[in-house]
């Protein structure tokens, strides 16, 4: 647990992404097994342990020192591993046994939620400062040390000097601590047998178009749907039982929320497309003709994340797949081929999946570039994200490869809002108010009307604008509500965002996608901030 929490503990500080692989490298070299797997799932994010919470620390805390210590202290840290780590009283370790992650682990995974806050204890007594650290950033799970699972896996590649494409094609088929793939990358043993395994396949992603033009002759463009990336897997294994699961743009299994497609597929294939909602027609929000019967983005989030999924919620909005691409079909592997190819056994294959599970992303024929570019000015009409221009071809490759897909998105939407709430960030933004809340005018400011939230936002400016931001938050503090404040409506930000709907998370009834500072509007007096009026003709009908 010591090596592994000295590597937390350099991470943390370290912002080389060079050194980054290099730390992780060396660690994964000389931990011993399983201790390295172990660490290498956490830093990963694939280990899960459900009985500790970050509310189950925030619990502790209370219990050993004094409550508006520990809230001050949070609030000023901005972490609650490393406020609860300094702040845990300490204890004489001479005496205590070394704790092993590998026992660290098995620990956690036998907590359940009744005796979880009295083993918690025993295990923080014989950590220091850095140990207990690392111990609450493995049992919660919010890692947030700036390291990603791709930077992981490189690393790891890097350890043994094996292939990054090969640990991506087993990874997702062998559970933490990986026994199978270090055998294979670091003994030199024979490739993990993955065979009959139902398994994630890296997405193959796009540059941003920006200033870049192309040949439409070189390439073929689709619609950039509105949904969420998916996977679809199915594998019949040597006893002849098939097994299909749904994978998100992150390789997380969420089979369990999308229940309905788990027996549609009719032969074994890896499938990569759009995973979209058919909104209800009794209430909801039923799918245009435009968007081919997709409901918007809001109906399909109101579906996102549950564990279990109602009869009125499937029967409401039912999930389907607009297909992109063929990966595998029945054991042959297209990856290799170009789009063309791939697309045409994707049309033929379209045609034995049901159509109300499956349809196919259709191509989007234009003249030439200039063409294209007027075809794309309607993407807003159409609720959708924009383009993909994908070579012709092209081989499906996983990972951004300069060249070969291109997402073309439409231009944001802009809206000045008013600066309500602020809150601290986390990481390296933990001493920084970097999260903020806005709002946008309920009516006529110079009658008396009232802001009212209708997003949030932590992106879009810079580390000299971030300190600017966070020096006025604090001078113009009017309330304090835990880590939140609310400041003085002196400021006004133009905020950019994808799409707006109608939402019950805030009280204005409205809610933005993907909203981010596109500028601060030093010079704009609050009161020219625009209204709730102008984001509600905004909503798609």
């Amino acid at each position: 647990m010591k090596a592994f929490a000295t590597l937390l503990d350099t991470l943390v500080y370290t912002t080389s992404r060079n050194r980054k692989l290099a730390l992780i490298a060396e660690y994964l070299r000389n931990a011993p097994d399983p201790d390295r797997g172990w660490a290498l799932g956490a830093l990963t994010g694939e280990l899960d342990f459900p009985a500790v919470k970050s509310s189950t620390i925030r619990n502790l805390m209370k219990g050993r020192v004094d409550p508006v210590l520990w809230t001050l202290s949070r609030d000023f840290v901005g972490d609650t591993a490393e406020t609860a780590s300094l702040l845990w009283p300490s204890t004489d370790l001479e005496n205590n046994d070394f704790l092993t992650l590998t026992q660290t682990v098995e620990t956690l995974s036998s907590l359940t939620r009744v005796n979880a806050h009295k083993e918690m204890p025993k295990l923080l007594d014989r950590l220091d400062a850095n140990g207990r650290f690392a111990l609450i950033k493995l049992a919660t799970g919010g890692m947030r040390i700036g390291v990603s699972a791709r930077l992981a896996k490189t690393a790891f590649a890097k350890a043994f000097d094996v292939s990054l494409d090969d640990v991506e094609e087993y990874w997702h088929a062998i559970d933490p601590p990986y026994a199978e793939l270090f055998q294979w990358a670091a003994e030199g043993g024979d490739p993990p047998d993955i065979e009959g395994r139902p398994r994630f396949r890296p997405f193959m992603l796009a540059h941003p178009l920006e200033d870049t033009r192309v040949d439409l002759s070189d390439y073929a463009a689709e619609w950039k749907w509105d949904g969420i990336r998916v996977q679809l897997c199915r594998v019949t294994d040597a006893n002849g039982e098939a097994e299909t699961r749904l994978y998100s743009r992150s390789g997380d299994d969420i089979s369990a929320t999308f229940p309905e497609l788990l027996d549609v597929l009719p032969m074994d294939a890896v499938l990569d497309g759009e995973l979209l909602v058919r909104g209800s027609t009794q209430g909801g929000e039923a799918g245009s003709d435009k968007q081919g019967g997709a409901a918007s983005f809001n109906a399909l989030q109101q579906r996102l994340g549950r564990k279990t999924v109602s009869k009125k919620m499937l029967a409401e909005a039912p999930a389907f797949v607009r297909l992109y691409d063929a990966l595998l079909i029945e054991s042959e592997d297209l990856r290799e081929h170009g789009w063309e190819k791939r697309r045409g056994h994707l049309e033929n294959l379209v045609e034995r999946l049901p159509d109300s599970h499956f349809d196919l992303s259709a191509v989007v024929e234009a003249r030439d570039f200039d063409h294209l570019a007027e075809i794309r000015e309607t993407a807003r009409d159409e609720a959708i994200e924009g383009l993909m221009l994908k070579r012709r071809d092209a081989p499906y490759i996983a990972g951004r490869k300069v060249g070969l897909w291109y997402k073309w998105k439409r231009d944001p939407l802009l809206i000045d809002c008013v600066l309500m709430y602020a809150q601290r960030g986390s990481g390296k933004r933990s001493s920084f108010y970097s999260d903020y809340t806005f709002g946008c005018w309920a009516g006529d400011p110079d009658q008396g009307a009232e802001l009212l939230p209708v997003g949030k936002a932590y992106s879009g400016f810079t580390d000299a604008e971030l300190k600017k931001l966070d020096r006025l938050v604090r001078q113009t503090t009017l309330n304090r509500f835990g880590p939140v404040r609310e400041v003085e409506r002196t400021l006004v930000f133009e905020v950019a965002f994808d799409s707006v709907h109608t939402s019950k998370r805030h009280k204005s009834g409205l809610a933005m996608r993907f909203p981010r500072i596109h500028r601060i509007r030093w010079d704009k007096p609050v009161h020219e901030a625009d209204r709730i009026d102008a984001l509600k003709a905004l909503v798609p009908d």
